[in-house]
């Protein structure tokens, strides 16, 4: 009997010291396992380690829309085909953007993709807040990060926090 208790009382030691070092959820796909496109001091070195972003990869969801601005903003895609879903569209302009900057046309946007993706300029605001700006050549939109390192762009329709579980946009 004392050593079916003391069994019983190992076990569930042993499952609270599982909860009690298990770390939040992770995003699947994310290089980081941050659930948002995010990063920390300046901009221009934050998408290094951005998760990726494919056809089979976070699909749906508003890291999928980020990308999608930085293809209008370089001129591989249109604006309004903005929306969130990763489809065939998003793959072909993937394609056109990783040929243009050298690197395998894949369709999948992971690290050398964000990396490419280039330079953010950007200023701190009193707030916490790292506001910035993408410029492709075609067209430029803004960007911010919050005191948390999460990012969120502006494309003219209200701020939009880059999650990769979720896709508020469209």
């Amino acid at each position: 009997m004392k050593t079916r208790i003391l069994s019983a009382v190992v076990g569930i030691a042993a499952v609270v010291a599982g909860l009690l070092v298990a770390g939040p959820a992770q995003a699947s796909g994310s290089y980081t396992g941050r659930a948002y496109v995010a990063g920390s001091g300046a901009m221009q070195t934050d998408w290094y380690d951005e998760g990726v972003v494919s056809v089979a990869v976070h699909r749906y969801s508003n890291a999928t829309c980020l990308w999608q601005a930085v293809l209008w903003a370089n001129g591989f895609l249109a604006k309004s085909e903005i929306d969130g879903i990763f489809g065939d569209r998003t793959d072909t302009a993937t394609r056109a953007f990783q040929r243009a900057n050298g690197l395998s046309a894949d369709g999948s946007a992971g690290r050398q993709s964000w990396t490419a993706a280039g330079i953010i300029s950007h200023t701190f605001d009193a707030s916490g807040w790292v506001n910035g700006l993408y410029s492709g050549p075609e067209h430029a939109f803004y960007v911010r990060r919050s005191s948390a390192g999460n990012y969120q762009f502006n494309i003219g329709s209200g701020w939009t926090w880059a999650s990769y579980n979720t896709r508020t946009c469209s």
